[in-house]
């Protein structure tokens, strides 16, 4: 006997049931015809019958007025996916809806006439949706301030990924498009944060790669790359075909190890030499997924806390391939995302910061024209790092303050605090680099005044007496950020600052005499991460200042200046060499043919 024969004969009419808590709960039938068998509210929204099928579950009935796009968010792919409302939603009814496995378990006392539950039933309704109301009007969408709660080099997912970025600038019709056709497509086997796996790429496979926790202390986590023996096997190839100075044989080995991630890295530079950077940029992405699939399940790309050592040559591999990912980003014009990624590399290890990112993130944070960011990390490392001696953060500091005070949506009291900070710390860095000013100025093709230009602390004087590891230094920042002090703004803030320094030198102030005995001290010789930079970046005034210890000696892409106390976890095997012999002419034969062995003569 059908439910509505049943109620019939008991003389009831529909609506006039007991209200309990779970009145306004029910469930939608997935079809039309089954109104017939809608199920009896307050009974803990179980579908009669038992078919099978399961309906969304609402607590409140005004909600069907979005109910097509509940309708639409179930069916994925052209199938009816398992999902539940929030739980801000079905409070009070948690562990009947998970995951498609409702309870069909009933409380017959909750249905009795003149139950506690059934007295208080529209108390307990008004105060559900109070709840509701209150946990949607309190959400504010996106993260917190990085400012209030993250560490100083937390990392955000979302910001990983460049099409958050372009999608901000283009739109995300334009974004992705043409993505979402290949991405249902793709099979592969983790969904991964620094890159998209394409379906361009070779089936992926474990090529040896693992990553290992060595040690938890203080708070750190210590990982580090492993090679298994097959991916050693592949190492050593890989190390003959470097020698052999042929890009061929590195294409034959990644035919045989399509994820060997040293091959990708340097045949990624081949490409690029050649002008082929869609190519170098896919080989790169192609070395972070084969990476990123070896991680541990306790290493963190967000955390700012897990560290890898720069000195086993396992994980420099992991360096190198984020530091060119990174300006790859940065040469797309994704600065926001390269911004991310910098992060990350420092923070692997920010005590020795190997490939010396300090000299970098605030070029990024000022073209992210993320302003907080860089005053923050500035502000929280001046202590202990000692920022303001390196000449990028004492004139990018000062240029952020600046820009900030710029911004028309700042209340007036933070604009004149920010805009009296930049002119006191542009004072401070005049006062410290007084041979970065003319350069600057040549570089944005602006005339010197000639009170400026002839006085002897900003004259050609100050550029020719600075230590060599300091002109490295300053080389390298006006070749990577002179273009953003061009703005008429900015120079005119600039020529103000300069004259106040002037006038504090002709008045004999004694900051300036120290800051003079400082320069002769603290530079005397770059240590080998600032070299290291300044290769990787291959901007051509930094390079020409190297010394010539560095740039007589052999550099490889995929290992540029390795420390000199590197930890070695196995060593390449002998093998026969011509020169090991003194052979003069097999010596000839292979300066000629790369490949030439002794066995051929």
């Amino acid at each position: 006997m059908s439910r509505r024969a049943l109620r019939r004969l008991r003389g009831e009419q529909r609506g006039q049931e007991p209200l309990g808590p779970d009145a306004l709960q029910f469930v939608l039938p997935d079809d039309d015809d089954a109104e017939e068998e809608a199920p009896k509210p307050g009974l803990g929204g179980r579908r009669p019958g038992g078919a099978g099928k399961e309906g969304v579950r609402v607590n409140n009935r005004f909600e069907l007025i979005n109910i097509e796009d509940l309708e639409d968010d179930l069916v994925v792919n052209g199938e009816r996916s398992d999902c539940t409302l929030p739980d801000s939603v079905s409070s009070g009814n948690k562990g009947k809806a998970k995951h498609g496995n409702p309870e069909t378990k009933q409380d017959g006392d909750a249905t009795k006439a003149g139950s506690p539950e059934q007295e208080n039933g529209l108390e307990d309704i008004d105060r559900i949706l109070e709840r509701i109301e209150d946990s949607s009007g309190s959400s504010h969408p996106g993260p917190p301030p990085l400012s209030s709660r993250k560490h100083v080099l937390y990392v955000e997912h979302r910001h990983l990924n460049p099409d958050t970025e372009l999608k901000r600038y283009f739109g995300a019709r334009a974004v992705l498009g043409e993505q979402r056709p290949r991405q249902r497509q793709r099979v592969y086997p983790k969904c991964t944060w620094l890159t998209t796996p394409k379906s361009t790429w070779p089936r992926y496979s474990k090529p040896g790669l693992s990553m290992r926790l060595l040690e938890s202390k203080k708070g750190l986590s210590f990982f580090a790359f492993e090679h298994n023996e097959e991916y050693q096997q592949a190492q050593h190839k890989f190390l003959v075909a470097v020698e052999s100075m042929e890009p061929n044989n590195i294409v034959v080995l990644l035919q045989t190890s399509p994820y060997h991630v040293d091959s990708l890295l340097q045949l990624s530079d081949a490409c690029r030499f050649q002008e082929d950077q869609e190519m170098a940029r896919d080989l790169i992405e192609r070395a972070l997924y084969s990476m990123e699939c070896a991680f541990h399940p306790l290493f963190s790309l967000t955390s700012g806390t897990c560290r890898l050592d720069y000195r086993r040559p396992e994980n420099r591999s992991f360096y190198l391939a984020l530091y060119k990912q990174m300006s790859f980003l940065e040469k797309r014009g994704c600065p926001r995302t390269a911004l991310e990624y910098c992060k990350l590399i420092l923070s692997l290890e920010p005590d020795e910061d190997p490939l010396c990112m300090l000299l970098l993130i605030d070029h990024l944070a000022l073209r992210a024209r993320n302003y907080e960011y860089l005053i923050r990390l500035f502000q929280e490392w001046e202590a202990h790092r000692n920022l303001s001696q390196l000449p990028n953060f004492a004139f990018s500091v000062p240029l952020a303050y600046f820009l900030l005070s710029q911004q028309t949506d700042l209340p007036e009291h933070e604009v004149s605090s920010a805009r009296q900070q930049a002119s006191l710390l542009m004072q401070q860095a005049l006062t410290m680099f007084p041979g970065v000013l003319l350069p600057l100025l040549e570089y944005c093709s602006v005339r010197p005044d000639a009170t400026v230009s002839n006085h002897r602390f900003f004259g050609p004087d100050a550029e020719i007496s600075q230590p060599p590891a300091l002109s490295q230094l300053v080389s390298l920042y006006l070749g990577r950020s002179h273009f953003l002090w061009k703005e008429p703004a900015i120079m005119s803030w600039l020529e103000e600052t300069v004259h106040e320094v002037l006038q504090a030198v002709d008045a004999g102030d004694p900051a300036v005499e120290a800051c003079e005995n400082r320069r002769k001290v603290l530079y005397q010789r770059a240590p080998r991460n600032i070299h290291r930079h300044v290769i990787l970046s291959e901007i051509k005034e930094a390079v020409a200042a190297l010394p010539s210890d560095v740039t007589t000696q052999s550099v490889m892409g995929f290992d540029p200046l390795p420390p000199v106390d590197t930890i070695y976890s196995y060593v390449r095997p002998e093998r026969l060499s011509p020169v090991s012999h003194g052979n003069t002419i097999a010596l000839f034969f292979r300066s000629l043919l790369p490949n030439y062995t002794t066995e051929q003569l």
